[in-house]
């Protein structure tokens, strides 16, 4: 006796396609703030995408070596009349990274752009202090 059954896997794939929902999985990740630091001589330079956000909503703040980046995320969607959304990866909130230099930074002469999605930061390191010695009376 020969019980062979010759399976399509195609079958499988395609049945009920468009008569059941879309299911994909887990609920969205909250986007992170991807980004490149390169030193460069006396300067640090930042490269962080932030896509879709306007430059009001971004906020640096430096802290001696620490830099500290956050942004609000807004993204509006458009439902029209009669439409059926099977699924949203948009996000409503704040984004936030933080992260620490190995020098301090001059932050009277840091510099921040925001062009095409990507913020761009200069940051020159500040002039080293020599140690003082103190001279007790």
């Amino acid at each position: 006796m020969n019980h062979l059954t010759r399976l399509d896997p195609f079958d499988d794939l395609f049945r009920g396609f468009f008569v059941r929902p879309v299911e994909m999985g887990n609920q969205p990740q909250a986007p992170s703030i991807k980004m490149d630091v390169k030193e460069e001589g006396d300067t640090y330079k930042v490269h962080a995408e932030l896509p879709g956000v306007k430059k009001e909503d971004i906020h640096v703040t430096i802290d001696g070596g620490q830099v500290s980046i956050t942004a609000e995320v807004k993204q509006e969607k458009e439902v029209k009349e009669g439409e059926r959304v099977l699924r949203s990866e948009r996000y409503f909130g704040k984004v936030a990274r933080s992260f620490q230099l190995a020098q301090d930074i001059d932050d009277g002469r840091a510099v921040a752009k925001f062009s095409d999605g990507v913020l761009e930061l200069t940051l020159p390191k500040r002039a080293a202090t020599a140690s003082k010695r103190l001279t007790i009376d």
